[in-house]
């Protein structure tokens, strides 16, 4: 068994068993990717794909187990990398990050730009995609670092860390009837009809929990998952808001919109920066930690590692801090 082996079945995993892609991807030959797997099936004495003709049809049952430890190996490897280069070169390296077009766009500028300015020789690699999405990158090692909202909670694997709390504006075009009120109300807001975001992204659960509890029947003809987009459609004419506050920037958005703190309307929603458990973290991943959440220190950091798998005991350690607002 090869470790070049175990690279090749799970890369192909990752590319929808397309051996073709795979190989393109690896910078290699289809024939001698297929060659591989077929060696490495005929020394364990099952198959880890099932086939028709020459094509890859699924992963059999005996594969999926396979993966998942192969998984595991090449992690580690990787861990064992990143020892090297810690050593070698402390402030030379990568770093990737998954996470939500909200946070992109309007939280991790000045966190990047201050990061770029401390470790010029990083390489810093951004993706984008759903809740789900960031989850699993920051699940299967495909990135280091899920910065989220919401779904980081369903994976026990990650390490989950409190980074800031953020409410809710409701958005409207100057001389909307909801700027006329003394005070804004869920009553009032559930009159007319509502853009905000898809359910799953930027704590949609929490809008949809307030008028809810509230008895109330929330009109949302539009969503989106780019706060960008919702404030193109308000603009329009098809509906009110619901953005997060920090997605309002008066200077671009005040000629013509108008943003109604909602903070009293909404239960505030956390977000979290996230990695496997087991991760290898360098020392300028421990600084870019502590750049996008100053609370996070390093020790801190270094003290939720040490309290292993226990979750409760992670959220015993944060309980009754206060988190940074935006």
């Amino acid at each position: 068994m090869k470790l070049q082996q175990l690279r090749y079945i799970w890369e192909v995993s990752q590319h929808e068993l397309n051996v073709s892609q795979t190989a393109n991807a690896l910078f290699t030959s289809q024939p001698g990717i297929s060659k591989q797997i077929r060696l490495l099936e005929d020394e364990l004495g099952v198959e880890i794909f099932a086939r028709n003709g020459k094509h890859l049809t699924r992963v059999t049952p005996a594969g999926q187990a396979i993966l998942k430890l192969a998984g595991e190996v090449l992690r580690q490897t990787e861990s064992i990398r990143q020892v090297a280069l810690e050593f070698s070169d402390e402030a030379k390296g990568s770093l990737s990050l998954a996470t939500t077009h909200t946070q992109a766009r309007y939280r991790l500028p000045p966190v990047i730009a201050e990061f770029r300015d401390k470790f010029p020789d990083v390489a810093l690699h951004m993706h984008q995609g759903t809740p789900q999405q960031i989850s699993e990158m920051a699940a299967d090692g495909t990135v280091d670092f899920a910065i989220a909202t919401e779904a980081l909670e369903h994976f026990t694997d990650l390490v989950m860390l409190p980074a800031y709390q953020w409410n809710r504006s409701v958005v409207v075009p100057k001389g909307h009837p909801l700027t006329q009120l003394d005070k804004l109300t869920l009553e009032a807001v559930a009159q007319f009809p509502i853009v905000t975001y898809v359910f799953g992204f930027t704590g949609r659960s929490k809008l949809d929990e307030a008028f809810s509890q509230a008895g109330l029947a929330a009109n949302v003809v539009f969503t989106a998952t780019d706060a960008d987009v919702i404030k193109t459609y308000v603009r329009l004419g098809l509906g009110v808001g619901i953005i997060a506050s920090m997605a309002f920037e008066a200077e671009k958005d005040g000629s013509d919109l108008v943003a109604l703190d909602a903070g009293h309307l909404f239960e505030p929603s956390t977000t979290h920066i996230g990695f496997r458990r087991g991760t290898f973290l360098r020392g300028f991943m421990f600084d870019f930690i502590e750049t996008f959440a100053p609370h996070l220190t390093r020790g801190l950091v270094e003290s939720v590692l040490n309290r292993g798998d226990a979750r409760a005991e992670v959220d015993h350690l944060f309980k009754g801090r206060e988190l940074p607002s935006f």
